[in-house]
């Protein structure tokens, strides 16, 4: 019998949606500290949306403040993206509102993304995981995932949970 991450269903999936083309991103860094040039996030998920044959549609930096991080969202959920990456500001800290703002725009919520990625995180940073408000759902038809901004945080996130399921994502939000 085949491995839940092999069934036959779960792979019928992704072939359909692998044949749907290239998926629209957006990619944005919620930091008080980075700038375009040192956006070492930005950089990596533009290279590797590149690498993947995916379509950057936005790229953002903004700062770590509620009102900027919602404007922002409004203007994405306008955007042709299918899919808004937000990395930064999911800590605990007082400044830290990506989470705050998103998971109450979120229509669906994909609590397996914030469990998978706290159990992963588990391994690089013992249980100092469970800082992380990683999370996911779907906001007017769009995906939204955040996750934390520390580069291997988000390396972690996009090669073992985002990369391997993108186009399988942006199909299940069309499918009915």
């Amino acid at each position: 019998m085949p491995s839940a991450a092999n069934s036959a269903s779960t792979q019928q999936h992704k072939q359909i949606a692998a044949q749907r083309g290239p998926v629209s991103l957006a990619v944005v860094t919620v930091s008080d500290s980075r700038t375009s040039e040192t956006d070492t996030n930005g950089k990596y998920l533009r290279a590797e949306i590149e690498r993947l044959g995916h379509r950057l549609a936005a790229y953002h930096l903004v700062k770590d403040d509620a009102a900027q991080i919602t404007a922002l969202l409004t203007e994405l959920l306008r955007s042709d993206a299918q899919v808004l990456l937000f990395n930064g500001g999911t800590g605990i800290a007082p400044r830290d509102t990506t989470f705050d703002v998103l998971s109450r725009a979120l229509e669906k919520t994909m609590p397996g993304f914030g469990e998978l990625f706290r159990m992963l995180s588990w391994e690089q940073v013992g249980s100092a995981a469970m800082l992380s408000r990683a999370t996911a759902g779907v906001v007017g038809g769009k995906l939204v995932i955040s996750t934390p901004g520390s580069p291997a945080a988000v390396k972690l996130a996009w090669e073992k949970l985002i990369a391997p399921e993108l186009e399988h994502l942006a199909w299940e939000l069309t499918r009915t």
